[in-house]
């Protein structure tokens, strides 16, 4: 089990930007009600490629901020959690050792692993980065996503409780190297086009390829306002 820092966020304009986003969470004191779409209070600007059922709950490993610390130079925002717009802040889970369709109690609540994170252009803005998210693709930090199975409560300092691995073989860094790195292995992938507790946005990356044999463009996500 693992401690958790729990964080939240309202939309606000970026720096810089009158774009707006909920990218800046910051640790919050008191326990929160965790539904569907997320925890109570926290909040996306652009519901087209943020939030929803799929991406109810946003967990980024603390274990890579020494990492960007290096990448990066002195950043402010890599001192304390929120950094990458995290709900969940932990030390000792990695997409190493956590796969597709892991089941967590949280609190009250239970929680799946949906599908990695897809950086975005905002995070670049945030940081003032040229680059950064690209970086965060081409590195493999990229943090994930929970699916929210049953509602509950949770507060900070709450333990991540691993319940059942449905498909323990499909770490997330695995499912990373498929679509990000070796894109176009036939074996890889079909097994994520059938990988059920996968996101179905993400299965049809798999679908797409196998069918056209082309990789899709993500330039615009990465570096525009996409």
């Amino acid at each position: 089990m693992t401690s958790i820092t729990l964080l939240t966020g309202r939309a606000a304009p970026l720096p810089g930007s009158d774009q707006l986003s909920g990218i800046d969470k910051r640790p919050v004191t008191d326990a929160l009600d965790l539904g569907p779409e997320g925890f109570a209070g926290d909040e996306q600007a652009d519901r087209r490629v943020h939030g929803g059922p799929e991406k109810a709950v946003h967990h980024y490993p603390f274990d890579h901020y020494a990492a960007w610390r290096a990448d990066l130079g002195t950043q402010p925002l890599l001192q304390a959690p929120g950094a990458f717009g995290e709900n969940i802040s932990t030390i000792g889970m990695t997409e190493a050792n956590v796969a597709v369709g892991d089941i967590f109690r949280l609190g009250s609540a239970l929680v799946q692993v949906s599908q990695g994170r897809q950086p975005c252009w905002k995070l670049t803005q945030r940081f003032g980065v040229p680059k950064l998210a690209r970086m965060v693709q081409d590195t493999g930090r990229t943090g994930w996503y929970y699916r929210v199975l049953q509602a509950g409560r949770v507060a900070p300092g709450d333990r991540l409780e691993l319940i059942d691995r449905l498909a323990p073989e499909w770490t997330l860094q695995r499912l990373w190297r498929a679509l990000y790195v070796d894109r176009l292995n036939l074996g890889e992938l079909q097994g994520i086009a059938t990988l059920d507790v996968l996101a179905e946005g993400w299965r049809r990356y798999a679908v797409r390829r196998l069918d056209s044999g082309k990789v899709e463009d993500w330039s615009k996500r990465l570096e525009g306002n996409a």
